[in-house]
């Protein structure tokens, strides 16, 4: 059977995704690990498909390259609003969106018929051990010591979406073996569903330059739960004021991030459709 894909990408961020309003995908897991390769397939972080819901205007479901279903992407949430709109899904400036970590509303900004910035509404990150989900008997988990790869560093943890674990060091983080310490990280035993890992320079009082290693996909160019993931941090550390814009720059690009006066967060950001193909599926894999 063909399948028609679209590859886009939010800050170098990835993904092959699939309309899903007019026919369902079999084995969305299967196709994830064979056609992310990068080598054997179309290359990409995951998968993403965009389809019907019964509460709003779009559902998204999202696969890491490794078969493993994510609760949401924020990059990718960016993405699904363009799609949209570019491609008559949902006309609205303003769309809601289901996502297994709840719903979501995207904002686009549009020129003509074209998307050029989308801001999501990420919601209220949380912040208790057992929300995450991580085994810690606190109420927090805030600038804490947290034991890998040999070593001792102060962490926080916070559910975006996935779970993130924000860790601010001096070193530069261009300088981190992330393919030594990402895996460790990711499965460190205080997760018991694995996290992602953001590693964090503070550049000025509203620039942070981050690097993710995202569990199911390794080290990807960006990651818009882990930008948000890292506004919530700074303001927790001290490190930012609630209200303010801050500047995320992960390896793919650039992402505006602000942890709201009301206690969610906002991000903002661009996305971009890299080509578009039909593969032959299956459905085994």
């Amino acid at each position: 059977m063909k399948i028609a894909f679209t590859k886009m990408h939010g800050a170098g961020n990835d993904y092959i995704y699939v309309n899903t309003f007019t026919h369902d995908l079999k084995n969305p897991e299967g196709f994830a690990r064979r056609f992310s390769d990068r080598h054997k397939g179309i290359g990409s972080d995951g998968l993403v498909l965009i389809g019907p819901s019964k509460t709003c205007d779009l559902k998204m479901r999202m696969y890491n390259a490794d078969g493993s279903e994510g609760r949401m992407c924020g990059n990718a949430s960016r993405c699904i609003a363009k799609y949209a709109y570019e491609k008559g899904l949902c006309r609205k400036e303003t769309m809601t969106m289901e996502t297994l970590a709840g719903e979501r509303v995207l904002h686009v900004t549009v020129d003509g018929d074209r998307v050029i910035k989308v801001t999501v509404e990420m919601g209220e990150p949380r912040l208790h051990p057992a929300e995450i989900p991580m085994i810690h008997d606190g109420e927090t988990f805030v600038d804490q010591e947290i034991e890998c790869a040999g070593q001792i560093w102060r962490a926080t943890a916070v559910c975006t979406g996935p779970a993130h674990l924000v860790i601010f060091t001096d070193t530069p983080v261009d300088e981190l073996d992330l393919a030594a310490i990402g895996p460790l990280f990711e499965n460190h035993p205080l997760f018991p569903d694995r996290v992602n890992t953001d590693f964090v320079n503070q550049l000025g009082s509203d620039c942070f330059q981050m690097r993710v290693w995202e569990r199911g996909s390794g080290e990807t160019l960006a990651c818009g739960t882990g930008a948000s993931a890292v506004a919530v941090a700074a303001v927790l550390t001290g490190r930012a004021r609630r209200g303010q814009d801050l500047h995320i720059r992960p390896r793919g690009g650039e992402l505006f991030v602000t942890s709201e006066m009301s206690g969610g967060v906002s991000m903002r950001g661009g996305a971009e459709e890299v080509f578009e193909g039909t593969v032959e599926w299956d459905g085994e894999g």
